[in-house]
């Protein structure tokens, strides 16, 4: 992660549909908008742009094609919404201002929209995450039944059963190991917070191309989360009898049916996601204040140190 001193001209800005905070949040960034000139476009599927002045409203594609910065005003899952419009434009940037709860992602406050300001003016940081297509192939031919993105996961679970499913995992083409468990988790660096750090996995910082493997409830107990290289092909096959009690679910958005004699293909994406930070974003200090690290009774830790 390194500074960027480049500007933003045409800033676009999305958040939680139907969210009062989020307006709030948008007539207090238009006046600031408007003082350093910056052209503005309201995302026209998720911002009420009634009665607001300076800004034109777009549907999102549109948008999408003619903004540099695009702002996403909500929770994480809010901004890996944004996110997965964005896969494979490098040409536009993605920044979060939390109006959500715990917000990994979205890491400036509403009340220190000054932070935007610097960042429009030229102060910021920019930071690549890698993501992940996922495939569901035909094993017969290797053709291509379904397809998606990921920000954060890639997760074959069980959805119509309270049993376990059963599964194999591959990794470039060499077997992993045989799993019953409630689900398999293919994370980002990004994602190694959310779900795979639920499910006991470790968290990788996003600077790492790497995957993080975690079985969700293993039924064997010695299945522990497993990183590898993000150059990595995965494959997960359901075993016979399994498939109708399973699905591939892409960041809990996007869903891809899994068929007879199939598999799961996840590697990583071609082209980078591109996060924009505020001045003096430290990954480690996110990391203390979201989880927690070094609360009441013990030392803080100075920064620098």
């Amino acid at each position: 992660m390194t500074p960027d001193p480049g500007p933003f001209t045409t800033v676009g800005i999305t958040g939680k549909p139907g969210d009062p905070a989020v307006r709030e949040t948008v007539e207090a960034l238009l006046p600031m908008l408007a003082r350093q000139g910056h052209t503005v476009l309201l995302d026209a599927d998720s911002v009420d742009a009634t009665g607001l002045a300076g800004a034109a409203a777009e549907r999102r594609e549109a948008l999408i094609g003619a903004c540099d910065l695009l702002v996403a005003i909500g929770g994480d899952g809010t901004l890996i919404h944004a996110a997965r419009a964005l896969v494979g434009r490098t040409d536009v940037a993605l920044m979060g201002i939390n109006r959500g709860r715990l917000g990994f992602l979205v890491d400036v406050a509403p009340d220190r929209l000054d932070e935007v300001e610097r960042v429009l003016a030229g102060e910021h940081v920019i930071d690549e995450r890698f993501i992940l297509t996922a495939e569901v192939r035909a094993n017969a031919d290797d053709a291509l039944l379904a397809e998606g993105v990921a920000i954060n996961e890639v997760v074959v679970h069980r959805w119509n059963t309270a049993r376990m499913i059963e599964l194999s995992t591959r990794v470039d083409g060499e077997t992993l190991s045989q799993h019953r468990c409630d689900g398999f988790i293919v994370a980002t660096p990004t994602g190694s917070t959310a779900y795979a750090m639920a499910g006991g996995g470790p968290i990788a910082h996003p600077n790492l191309h790497a995957m993080v493997l975690v079985s969700v409830c293993p039924h064997t107990l010695s299945h522990r989360p497993l990183v590898v290289d993000s150059a990595s092909r995965i494959e997960v096959a359901l075993h016979e009898g399994y498939v109708e009690h399973a699905r591939v679910s892409c960041d809990s958005q996007q869903d891809l049916a899994l068929a007879a004699d199939s598999r799961l293909v996840v590697k990583a994406h071609p082209a980078p996601l591109r996060l924009v930070h505020p001045p003096g974003y430290n990954y480690f200090n996110l990391l203390r204040t979201k989880l927690g690290w070094g609360g009441r009774g013990s030392h803080p830790v100075p920064d620098g140190a």
